[in-house]
């Protein structure tokens, strides 16, 4: 594929560790068709030792999937990126993960601090795969050291086809506010695609983050938990103008009941019971007593306990007045 034909969509999900899984990743493709989805970081030292087939597994309608790895070896990034190819319809390289235990490790979003060395790693990836090569960064390492737009043009000069950026720099984490104006620096200093990333919740702060950053598209982390149709309705919104309602909470409950299930049948029924834990609560925000179900629901062990508990829930919260 060329990277024309991946961004088909201005809209992606983007990779989040231990959240977009291959069930995510079906839950987002069944409602959008076209927009790139893109698979949990996966370490580049861990897949030297152990070819995961949780984590690298897709079905024929994925494309266009992006796999993303970490690390600071080229070598060792490029041999996993050949070995993720028969996978991956692009291989995005992480560049900006803030989490310390990433971070200290000399990957992520310290690679930002030795340019030469991120450079190494994308021209090692470009020679080893035949399909296109991404680079997700942040701003900076701090807000002293924001060197995003030079990172950028480096990246490019590299070989890099596109970049996802994320409006924050490491030191923010996820706090604050992602700063779209600063994105617009970066899009007129590249020639390749730019997907502007951070805050990006909704039809209207998508509307809002293409406005500021000029960026080429949006990708949707966070929001799209307990949501996937919420980048289908983006995408929707970008093509026609037009704004799709949200799902309703009967209609949230029933990706959930297929997360559980595609989980289970993933990994088993008490690993995935306990891995959708996490989610109920991105599911039931913003329903009356939500504290309360999701605290008896992260309790249950029981798979027909837990529809239970789903169709008590429904049965409460939808039921006419």
């Amino acid at each position: 594929m060329k990277i024309e034909d991946i961004l088909k969509s201005k809209v992606s999900l983007a990779p989040m560790a231990g959240i977009t899984d291959y069930v995510l990743r079906s839950l987002v493709r069944k409602y959008s068709k076209e927009a790139l989805i893109t698979t949990e970081m996966i370490s580049s030292e861990a897949l030297t030792q152990v070819k995961d087939t949780v984590i690298t597994k897709r079905d024929e309608n994925h494309s266009p999937i992006s796999y993303q790895l970490s690390g600071h070896k080229p070598e060792m990034i490029a041999n996993c990126a050949q070995y993720l190819e028969q996978f991956a319809d692009m291989i995005d390289i992480n560049m900006g993960c803030p989490v310390k235990k990433v971070t200290g490790g000399n990957d992520g979003c310290s690679l930002m601090r030795n340019v030469g060395l991120a450079q190494d790693i994308v021209r090692a990836v470009k020679e080893k795969v035949t399909i296109p090569v991404s680079v997700k960064f942040r701003l900076g390492f701090t807000q002293d050291e924001m060197n995003f737009v030079e990172f950028g043009e480096s990246m490019q000069e590299a070989g890099a086809d596109f970049i996802t950026i994320h409006g924050r720099t490491r030191n923010q984490m996820y706090a604050g506010t992602a700063d779209w104006g600063k994105i617009a620096d970066l899009t007129k200093s590249v020639d390749i695609p730019v997907f502007a990333n951070g805050d990006v919740k909704s039809i209207e702060s998508a509307e809002k983050c293409l406005e500021l950053s000029h960026a080429d598209g949006v990708a949707v982390g966070r929001a799209a938990i307990g949501d996937a149709s919420l980048i289908y309705r983006i995408e929707h919104f970008f093509k026609t103008g037009k704004r799709l309602a949200p799902p309703t909470l009967e209609e949230k409950l029933v990706d959930l009941r297929e997360h559980l299930d595609k989980e289970i049948e993933l990994r088993g029924e008490r690993v995935g019971i306990k891995f959708v834990r996490k989610f109920y609560p991105f599911y039931i925000n913003g329903v009356q007593n939500a504290a309360k179900y999701r605290s008896k629901l992260v309790l249950l062990e029981n798979y027909d306990e837990i529809i239970s508990a789903l169709n008590y829930i429904k049965d409460r919260v939808c039921a006419p007045v």
